[in-house]
């Protein structure tokens, strides 16, 4: 009996163990469960830049072309693509007999002009002597006039001596005004001579200008980089929307650029100045740097390379800034026209707490004050609750920059402010501390997880699957 009473208090006893440790095994199972694989960064100082990168081409700063001014066959080509000239330097000439001949012309339509201003000078001046003369004898006839009237009411000249002097006196008088009408016509004579040879030597200058457009010379020291052209072609002049004909191309290398198209995210942070480097397609596994120089102000759409103040509607289309960097080194062999790629440092900064990019994480506030009312249930986001929606909409709905941190193998969401963006980084002004543990992924556990969700440290390399 007594050992019935034995063995059954073992029985119930063993039962016991049995469940407990039942019971340990199934709790362990469960919290288990609730541990999320997560693979981790640290919170670490460094140099961070941050960096727009934008692709075109290659241009110098200065370059012009040379297009026709007159109509013509071209006669002579004194040049070669990709010649070095001088400036000054005579690259083509146009025929130029009829130009030509008309400044010879001309020529001589100035001189005759010439001659005849200068007979005119001599008429005139022939006028101003007469009128002299005329004028002397206007006094001298006007004293004896003025003497004989004295002398007459005195008796002492006789009526004929008299009426001869009053005669004479009238006559010097008529003389002394076709005098005066002489000089006159004499300086409209004179003038009109000048205004013909003013006008002849505007016609010469007009018909000069013309043969001086046969002719062209180079504006710059340069390189020919484009002679579309032959000798024996005829080339013709622009004429309201058509393009005239072009000769050439010439470049001054002396001063190289890229010229790039920046998005229209990017382009606010562009500034004059700014730091870049400058790799080209042609040639690889070499950098050059650069800085800007200038920044266009008007749009171009991406589709057609139109500026937007150029089209009549709005366009919702990708858009691009143009950009040019001015390259301080560039090689000697460098040509217009080659691909290229620079990238602008627009920020930099030294010495600042940074984290990997992938680690920033949005929530709302709504599910922000969610998790506090329940942390760390389950590691899946979770809708607003109810007694929430009586509250300000637009209040809930705002959105919390932050990450998960590590703290007691759970992760917690902290606030954090960020500053310039690197490559793979960013800057964390306010929210953490160096050597803090933040989780960087994956993004679809950081999609999901909650504040207060037990981890799991796993930084092996993830597969495909657990990366989306």
């Amino acid at each position: 009996m007594i050992t019935m009473k034995l063995w059954k208090k073992i029985g119930m006893g063993a039962g016991a163990v049995v469940l407990l440790a039942l019971i340990v095994g199934v709790t362990v199972h469960q919290s288990g469960k609730s541990v999320v694989s997560v693979q981790t960064g640290k919170v670490q100082r460094q140099d961070l830049s941050a960096v727009v990168s934008a692709s075109g081409e290659i241009k110098p700063k200065t370059y012009v072309n040379i297009g026709a001014n007159a109509y013509g066959k071209i006669t002579h080509l004194y040049v070669k693509e990709g010649e070095h000239v001088k400036k000054g330097q005579l690259l083509a000439q146009l025929e130029n007999v009829q130009s030509t001949a008309d400044v010879s012309a001309n020529q001589a339509s100035v001189q005759a002009a010439e001659t005849d201003a200068i007979a005119a000078e001599a008429a005139l001046k022939t006028s101003d002597a007469d009128l002299l003369r005329a004028q002397a004898d206007y006094e001298r006839n006007k004293l004896d006039w003025d003497r004989a009237q004295n002398l007459f009411q005195d008796g002492l000249i006789s009526k004929s001596d008299f009426d001869s002097r009053r005669n004479a006196w009238a006559t010097a008088d008529s003389g002394l005004v076709q005098a005066k009408a002489r000089v006159a016509q004499a300086k409209a004579q004179k003038d009109s001579a000048d205004r013909h040879v003013t006008q002849a030597g505007a016609n010469l200058t007009r018909v000069a200008d013309v043969l001086q457009k046969t002719t062209y010379a180079a504006p710059y020291d340069g390189v020919v980089t484009n002679l579309p052209v032959r000798e024996g072609e005829s080339v013709v002049i622009g004429i309201q929307n058509a393009l005239g004909s072009t000769l050439l191309t010439l470049a001054d290398m002396s001063v190289i650029t890229a010229e790039v198209k920046v998005d229209e995210t990017d382009i606010v942070n562009v500034r004059l100045g700014q730091p870049a480097e400058v790799t080209i397609d042609a040639i690889p596994k070499k950098t050059f740097h650069g800085t800007v120089s200038e920044i266009g102000d008007n749009a171009i759409v991406r589709s057609t390379g139109v500026a937007t103040s150029q089209q009549a509607t709005a366009s919702e289309e990708a858009k691009d800034f143009k950009v040019v960097v001015t390259v301080n080194d560039p090689p000697e062999d460098l040509r217009p026209g080659l691909s290229t790629t620079a990238k602008i440092t627009t920020a930099a900064r030294t010495n600042v707490l940074s984290i990997p990019i992938q680690a920033l994480s949005v929530r709302t506030k709504a599910q922000l004050e969610q998790e506090k009312s329940a942390p760390g249930s389950v590691h899946a986001a979770a809708p607003v609750l109810k007694e929430t929606a009586s509250r300000d909409k637009e209040s809930q709905k705002q959105e919390v920059q932050g990450v998960f941190v590590i703290r007691s193998k759970k992760a917690e969401f902290v606030p954090v402010t960020t500053g310039i963006a690197g490559t793979s980084d960013i800057e964390v002004v306010t929210g953490l501390n160096d050597g803090d543990e933040v989780i960087t992924g994956s993004y679809k556990i950081l999609r999901t997880l909650r504040s207060g969700s037990g981890v799991k440290i796993d930084n092996s390399v993830p597969k495909k699957e657990d990366e989306t």
